[in-house]
């Protein structure tokens, strides 16, 4: 038998050199007794060690979860803000009550009682130059989404990241091609692909069971969310102790700090870190119709409100229409929250909460061995952990994560200029209107570079 010290050389290679399309390849499913840790699952040194960068409220409930699956061991985390209850709902976190809640939970797991092994720190950089972390969990604002995904990706680094994925078109670009450059494993945060319901819909779509598909419509929250607690001042104040700033706008413009911009809802609502709901809630449905449908629009117009007074500055009551090369026409508009696949013999809308079909009859098609079968998975996080081992596609990939993306840019980009917006999905670019082209990409604030 192997020494423990052998078989965790041979996985640490493995995952470090293991291209993520090599499907093929796999990790020993027996562990040894001596590779186990005190309550039974593989040692520390045995597991996905998993770095955590970006753990304010999101980032908080992956690191959390993660936390939960005995393949993974939290050794590294990162937030420019040591520590506060500076944000929404008021939840206290940051980097120390990240790592004490860490280091807790792996205490009670040890007969000692203690733990003191997570490291802490305020630079993603730091953090990535660990020969020692083979994934890192990526839950910032959106706008260090692309900066952070292609560091860690030339890093050698399994990335799991929020959604939406990009800042801009450009931006997921360059994400796309840094993972596959380097053969990396990569899931997004897009939930719904793990729900049996909307897999199911998507399989009655690519089989044909609701007839031709000729249009499919995307609804989602189309205003801005303004959480009862969030302070309502613009004003600049001074800087928090122990939160750095300047790191946490990164690449984006420089502006006076405000509770808003950074702890409240701004992140979400201010155009220089995201496009908005438009995109940050549109991930689901959108993902939903793109996996069912897996194109992009060739044309896009639409209307829709962009607030002229206050801090936040992203599209509001989006009314977007557009087409497919195929003809399908495709609708995204404020309100609701499900994608509706209409064909010539009935429609299929999945949500959040289940699905709907006319004819009922639909919910209980069983999809035949020879049809198109989705990859599905219940549990999103342990889905992309049996990737990163078995080296394959998670359920939430990289190629089809950006061009989910890709249909809430355009929408934003044709309300943002009031044209139709023609999109060449081959050549990746706006044609025809050299403006609109330029809102593929954004400036980067020096010294941040893809």
């Amino acid at each position: 038998m192997q020494s423990a010290r052998r078989i965790v050389s041979t996985r640490r290679q493995f995952l470090r050199t293991a291209a993520a399309g090599a499907a093929a390849a796999a990790v020993p499913s027996i562990v040894p007794a001596c590779a186990l840790g005190e309550d039974g699952r593989p040692a520390p040194s045995e597991r996905i060690a998993l770095g955590c960068i970006g753990l304010g409220g999101r980032g908080y409930v992956n690191m959390n979860t993660f936390l939960g699956y005995g393949e993974v061991q939290v050794v590294a985390l990162c937030d420019v803000d040591a520590g506060s209850n500076r944000y929404e709902d008021a939840w206290v976190r940051g980097l120390a009550p990240a790592r004490e809640a860490v280091e807790k939970q792996y205490a009670a797991q040890r007969a000692a009682g203690t733990y003191q092994g997570v490291s802490g720190y305020r630079d993603f950089r730091e953090l990535l130059v660990r020969g020692d972390v083979d994934a890192v969990c990526v839950s910032t604002p959106d706008h260090w989404h692309a900066p952070i995904v292609v560091a860690a990706a030339k890093a050698g680094k399994d990335i799991y990241c929020e959604k939406p994925l990009s800042l801009s078109i450009a931006d997921g670009r360059a994400m796309v091609d840094a993972v596959t450059r380097h053969g990396r494993v990569f899931q997004c945060g897009s939930q719904r692909r793990s729900d049996a319901h909307c897999r199911h819909s998507c399989e009655l779509v690519r089989n044909g069971r609701i007839g031709r598909l000729h249009t499919v419509r995307v609804g989602l929250p189309g205003g801005h969310w303004i959480r009862s607690n969030a302070k309502k001042t613009f004003d600049p104040e001074p800087v928090p102790d122990g939160f750095d700033y300047d790191l946490w706008l990164g690449p984006a413009p420089h502006a006076p700090y405000t509770h808003d911009r950074v702890f409240g809802v701004g992140r979400w609502h201010i155009y220089d870190y995201a496009i908005g709901f438009i995109a940050g809630w549109g991930a689901h449905p959108l993902d939903i119709a793109h996996w069912g449908y897996p194109h992009v629009p060739v044309e896009v117009q639409g209307a829709g409100v962009i607030p002229t007074e206050g801090l936040f500055d992203t599209v509001v009551h989006w009314d977007v229409r557009g087409r497919y090369a195929s003809g399908v026409e495709f609708t995204l508009k404020a309100g609701g929250d499900k994608t509706t696949f209409v064909g010539t013999e009935g429609w299929v809308a999945p949500s959040r909460g289940g699905i709907q079909a006319e004819p009922a009859s639909l919910l209980k098609v069983t999809i035949r061995p020879d049809q198109v079968h989705l990859l599905q998975d219940k549990h999103h996080y342990q889905n992309f952990l049996k990737a990163v081992l078995a080296r394959r596609t998670p359920a939430s990939d990289i190629d089809s994560a950006v061009q989910s993306d890709i249909m809430s840019h355009l929408g934003d980009i044709a309300i943002r200029t009031g044209r139709t917006i023609r999109w060449d999905p081959a050549k990746e670019t706006i044609v025809g209107d050299d403006a609109a082209a330029r809102m593929l990409t954004r400036d980067l604030r020096a010294p941040w570079r893809l």
